[in-house]
């Protein structure tokens, strides 16, 4: 059996230029020095920057729009693992607690995966191995 380490990371600081389609996130080891960059979206890095700045948009944007079915189903966002890098492309699965206390492990980009725990309060993890290949610099 293969034992994965995970590291729990946070959000450290997005970077947006509106002249570029791709836009950065950095993630930071919580407990530690390493941090890694992923790119991603503009529309993804906006939502994730509108909900750390205390916006609400008039009507649910599609992040807040999964999160009110995740609960209105009766589950919870237990947390978000970054797992793979695989050429240059990050891998992450949503982990769900359902009401029957089974959780749902829910393949996505780590994105919307941050999206979605910027609403929901849940964690962020990294394994050890993106961590070893994706870590730039230390603080």
């Amino acid at each position: 059996k293969v034992i994965i380490m995970i590291v729990q990371v946070e959000l450290r600081k997005i970077i947006i230029d509106e002249r570029r389609q791709d836009q950065i996130i950095v993630l930071k080891e919580k407990n530690g020095e390493r941090q890694f960059p992923i790119v991603i979206g503009f529309l993804e890095a906006s939502s994730i920057q509108m909900k750390l700045a205390g916006l609400e948009a008039p009507r649910p944007m599609t992040h807040d729009l999964l999160i009110s079915v995740i609960e209105g189903l009766g589950g919870k966002m237990e947390k978000l693992v970054i797992d793979k890098l695989v050429d240059n492309t990050f891998h992450a699965k949503l982990e769900i607690k359902m009401p029957d206390g089974q959780v749902k492990v829910i393949d996505t980009r780590p994105s919307d995966g941050i999206a979605l725990t910027v609403r929901s309060n849940a964690p962020i993890f990294a394994d050890e191995e993106v961590l070893k290949k994706a870590t730039f610099f230390k603080t």
